[in-house]
């Protein structure tokens, strides 16, 4: 088990890479992280997000031209990128699958309880799924967990990041044929090792202590 000190530390030193060496990051650690991503938690286990890792030099310098100018060279020079993408609609399909996983998985002992767990999911995804902007604002919120989940793991790995907003996302969904999916791209990460000269790294971490952010309710 990991020592509670070492999550800290993990905490304390981990930050948003602002350059890259090109160094590729070992294919098994990759595929490590990538099993990480995909154990990530979500809302009453809905998991409707899609992944897709962009590797192939050629394919992020066409990602490279639908980025803000400063993220550039965080698409290209990185080993690896991965776009989280959401549906605009959570089909019957995707809940039926969900729930056939998870029988799959062996999660219910007692199989009268999964109709009852199913209709709660059912109806927690029904809360926010009433028009399109509403189910990917939720959607999205499950992609930032996923998003964290990764971050937080690459950084126990050894492995630097730089989360990706500045992207005009509707070219992105254009450039990997989402919107034929049905599908958005919401946020990208940047997987790699930090260059020698990175500007960020000897920065020192910056927060707002405890007091200004927490307050306890009794």
């Amino acid at each position: 088990m990991t020592d509670c000190n070492e999550m800290l530390r993990i905490a304390r030193e981990r930050y948003t890479t602002k350059h890259y060496s090109g160094k590729k990051i070992p294919r098994e650690k990759l595929q490590d992280l990538l099993e990480i991503l995909r154990l990530s938690p979500s809302s009453v286990n809905s998991q409707t997000w899609k992944f897709i890792l962009i590797s192939d030099q050629q394919a992020r310098e066409k990602m490279a031209q639908v980025v803000a100018d400063f993220n550039k060279e965080r698409i290209t020079k990185a080993s690896d990128v991965i776009v989280f993408a959401v549906p605009e609609k959570i089909s019957e399909e995707h809940l039926q699958k969900v729930l056939a996983k998870e029988i799959a998985d062996g999660r219910y002992k007692d199989m009268k309880i999964s109709g009852a767990l199913d209709a709660g999911r059912r109806h927690f995804v029904g809360l926010h799924t009433h028009s399109v902007a509403d189910t990917l604002a939720w959607e999205t919120a499950q992609a930032y967990i996923a998003l964290g989940f990764l971050l937080f793991a690459a950084a126990g790995m050894g492995i630097d990041s730089t989360a990706l907003e500045g992207i005009d996302f509707d070219k992105l969904d254009e450039l990997l044929d989402l919107k034929s999916q049905g599908l958005r791209s919401v946020v990208a990460v940047s997987l790699g090792y930090r260059a020698p000269d990175d500007s960020n790294a000897s920065r020192p971490k910056s927060r707002l202590e405890l007091t200004d952010l927490l307050t306890e309710f009794k």
